[in-house]
C-alpha cells in the first residue's frame, strides 16, 4: 500500500492546481481499488474511507484534517452493496482535492 501511496502523492513541491490534479486522481483510483477488492460488499465503504485518509496522511496532512476531509468529500454518498457511479467517484476526487488545495485543475480553466 505504501508503494501506492508514493505512485500516487503530489510532489512535495507541486503548485495547488498540480497537487489538486494528483488528490482527485488518487482519490479515484483508491476508491476503484476498494471497490474491486471488495466487490462493494457490506460496508466497503468505510474500508475506502480508511484507506483515503491514510493516503492523505501519508501525503503529509495531520490525521485529523484528513479524517474531516475525507468525511466532507464521501459522508453517506457511498452505500453498501452499491458500487458507485463513475460520475460519483469523480466528484469525491474532486470535491476532496478542492477542499484540500482551495483549486480545481486544469479543466476548470
Amino acid at each position: 500500500m505504501s508503494e501506492r501511496f508514493e505512485q500516487l502523492a503530489p510532489h512535495p513541491d507541486a503548485d495547488a492546481e498540480d497537487r489538486s490534479w494528483h488528490l482527485e486522481r488518487a482519490v479515484a483510483r483508491l476508491v476503484t481499488a476498494v471497490v474491486n477488492s471488495t466487490h462493494a460488499e457490506s460496508s466497503w465503504y468505510r474500508l475506502c474511507e480508511t484507506t483515503v485518509t491514510w493516503f492523505l496522511t501519508s501525503a503529509g496532512l495531520g490525521s485529523e484534517e484528513a479524517r474531516k476531509a475525507v468525511e466532507a468529500a464521501i459522508g453517506g454518498r457511498f452505500k453498501s452493496h452499491v458500487a458507485p457511479a463513475p460520475t460519483l467517484v469523480d466528484t469525491v476526487g474532486e470535491e476532496l482535492a478542492i477542499r484540500l488545495t482551495g483549486r480545481g485543475f486544469y479543466r476548470e480553466r
